[in-house]
């Protein structure tokens, strides 16, 4: 559940903040807003610039990196290119136009940034010279492509494009050219926020040189899966060896209910002069993803799965020896996962980001066995890549959004180097972000983040909000949200405890795991747990209780709704489940429903299942009495909005004060700025109505 979409820039309204260092995008006016306050508002957040990509030059002495920013009025946003020093100087600006682009990547030989620019409605591989200059086209593929590698020997490109594989109902009846028709005869006929229309995403490999990149050999000829995998795959699931001979790459080669119920995917490994198709990792039955070659070519690492069916498992460490065909599971007593895999230029060690203890943080894995815990602070690392001795990452925190980080491996110390964002934040008060630690109903220790309003006063009594992570299995680390941003409710006067209930990674196997089949349990009492704790406290008005939550933070406030013993006053739940035995039929990726509810209702010898459902949310509407608002878009298919309605119809007919917000064009989450501003005024009016 990972996929971001980044950023933007707001002709501020009430409140105003101006950029520092970098002129405006083209799509914001030149004039400078005034600043009118120093608290966050909705568009203060969607004023921040949002880093989306980054890619360090092959000499290791530049970083280009892409910033997207929104315009309010425009409802668009507008990506930008970047360059600077990998020390932090000499910051240049590349680009200043309105054409989506994306992809940016430097050329293996540092002579040209290579990107993928959408002109007249088609995305091609666009290059330009290092200082923005000589700005110019070198693919024209038909129907466009969506991202593109450059081989390390710089004679090659993979692109990826679509392929049609299977008919559409307009192609069964052509005599019907206006028809809209869907005709399903199998499962996984939609992926998260899409349709499937019968193309599928193919790697192509085409020479490169002078002339006009228009076609390639199609290495998956005829196959009707996705590569990279939807939803979330991307470019870094496809990765070219060092001598530029082979293709590594990860796929789930599976069609209909076989996708539906499984996440076993596979790696391959393509070979270009054979024209061959290895499976590197058969018999591995989980999820395996993220292939990539050693710099010396002798290894690939990807990150693995255990598990089939279960998209939360532990990600491990796998390391396959080329001459051998051995593969070995490195790291087998590190509990914690290994994601974001990254060699070093030596091929003696690979660095790689893990959630721990409610943050995450850089490590180094030497093939020795050793492994480094790099980085230690209130942060998340995002990614890192290595640049000489030392490391480039995106960091952010709750108190920040992403920037580039120059990191030193011998002491962890980082210096910022991008401060995209240094003349929106030194305008703002940011509300102090502690650790505090929960005694749970089981006698467990559990970390909870808590939030203040800026120029808290612990004299003051303030209304309270439990914040419900999503997931289930994710972690309530020190993320930066444009939605579900922490500081923006501690400008509005709120404290936010945000506990790391039972399910949450970071904490172990057994916290994590035990949320599976006990949704209406432990971590639900984690939960109470949590704002019984807080609201002890003199500065929290305990009759001013609020629980807020998206996704499985959203089925985590209907069961909290019907099952909160008079504790809350308001609440607001987006995207969530509210009635599981619909749920198990309406979403499409089934081995969610499988293993985290334990399988179909209609099996009352499944005990796990029976459990699952009798606890479900719709069964305590009974009990609900609080005021509520209910948000979905309807475009998310994992969890489709008839569940919002049923929760709010559930509350109109009770008589319970309740507010529908649908969203048309959303998904799981809200990308339009427009429609990012309207969600946090409904849910800031929602909140104040009833809680002060």
């Amino acid at each position: 559940m990972k996929k971001l979409f980044p950023v933007l820039f707001c002709l501020i309204l009430a409140v105003s903040v101006t950029h520092s260092q970098d002129k405006f995008p083209s799509i914001i006016s030149n004039e400078p807003p005034v600043v009118a306050s120093p608290l966050m508002t909705p568009e203060v957040l969607w004023s921040f610039g949002r880093i989306t990509e980054f890619s360090v030059s092959p000499d290791g002495t530049m970083v280009a990196y892409a910033v997207r920013y929104f315009n309010l009025q425009l409802n668009k946003g507008q990506t930008d290119f970047y360059v600077i020093k990998t020390d932090g100087s000499d910051k240049k600006r590349l680009t200043e136009s309105s054409d989506s682009k994306f992809g940016l990547k430097w050329r293996p030989d540092g002579k040209k940034i290579g990107f993928v620019s959408v002109r007249s409605g088609s995305a091609q591989i666009w290059e330009m010279n290092p200082d923005g200059s000589g700005a110019k086209q070198i693919s024209d593929v038909p129907d466009g492509i969506n991202d593109f590698k450059y081989s390390p020997d710089i004679t090659k490109v993979f692109y990826l494009a679509e392929v049609k594989i299977d008919k559409t109902s307009k192609d069964i009846y052509p005599d019907l050219p206006k028809s809209n028709a869907r005709i399903i005869n199998d499962l996984m006929y939609r992926h998260w926020d899409e349709w499937e229309d019968g193309n599928y995403s193919h790697i192509f490999v085409s020479d490169y040189g002078n002339a006009l990149i228009k076609d390639g050999k199609d290495i998956n000829e005829g196959e009707g899966w996705d590569t990279p995998m939807k939803p979330f795959g991307g470019i870094e699931q496809i990765n070219w060896s060092p001598d530029s001979k082979k293709i590594v790459y990860a796929t789930k080669k599976m069609r209909g209910k076989e996708y539906a119920v499984s996440t076993n995917s596979e790696v391959y490994i393509y070979d270009i002069a054979s024209d061959k198709t290895e499976n590197i990792s058969e018999g591995m039955k989980g999820f395996e993803f993220a292939p990539v070659f050693s710099p010396d070519g002798k290894m690939i690492a990807w990150s693995s799965m255990e598990r089939d069916g279960y998209e939360s498992d532990k990600t491990r460490l796998f390391i396959y020896y080329v001459d051998s065909k051995e593969r070995v599971y490195c790291m087998k007593d590190f509990e914690q996962s290994a994601d974001n895999l990254e060699w070093t230029k030596d091929s003696k060690s690979i660095y790689f980001i893990s959630g721990v203890r409610g943050t995450e943080e850089i490590y180094r894995y030497d093939l020795s066995g050793k492994i480094t815990r790099v980085t230690d602070g209130v942060h998340n690392y995002l990614e890192a890549r290595v640049v000489g001795n030392g490391v480039i990452a995106t960091r952010q925190s709750m108190s920040k959004p992403t920037e580039l980080y120059s990191v030193n491996p011998a002491n962890g110390e980082a210096s910022e180097i991008s401060f995209v964002n240094k003349g929106i934040l030194d305008r703002l008060k940011i509300g102090e972000v502690k650790k505090r630690m929960v005694r749970t109903t089981d006698n467990k220790d559990m970390l909870a983040w808590v939030v203040y309003p800026p120029d808290f006063d612990p004299n003051k009594k303030y209304p309270t909000l439990l914040f419900c992570e999503g997931g289930p299995q994710s972690i309530v680390s020190q993320f930066w949200s444009y939605r579900w941003n922490l500081q923006i409710m501690a400008a509005n006067g709120y404290i936010i405890i945000a506990p790391n209930r039972r399910g949450v990674p970071s904490f172990g196997m057994e916290w994590l795991e035990q949320i599976s089949g006990d949704y209406g349990g432990q971590n639900m009492l984690d939960y109470l747990s949590a704002i019984d704790d807080i609201a002890k406290e003199p500065y929290v008005d305990a009759d001013k209780l609020g629980a807020v939550g998206a996704s499985y933070g959203g089925f985590s406030v209907f069961w909290l709704a019907g099952n909160h013993n008079k504790r809350f006053k308001a609440f607001i739940a987006h995207d969530g489940m509210f009635n599981l035995e619909s749920q198990y039929l309406e979403t499409e990726e089934m081995w969610f429903v499988d293993w985290d509810l334990g399988g179909p209702f209609w099996d009352p010898n499944n005990k796990i299942a029976q459990r699952s459902y009798s606890i479900s949310p719709h069964k305590y509407v009974q009990n609900w009495d609080t005021p509520i608002l209910v948000i979905h878009g309807e475009k998310d298919y994992r969890i489709a909005y008839t569940q919002a309605m049923q929760a709010f119809n559930a509350a109109v007919l009770r008589g319970v004060p309740a507010e529908l917000l649908l969203l048309p064009e959303e998904n799981h989450w809200v990308l339009s700025p427009q429609n990012g501003v309207l969600w946090q005024r409904t849910f800031f009016n929602w909140l104040d109505k009833w809680l002060k």
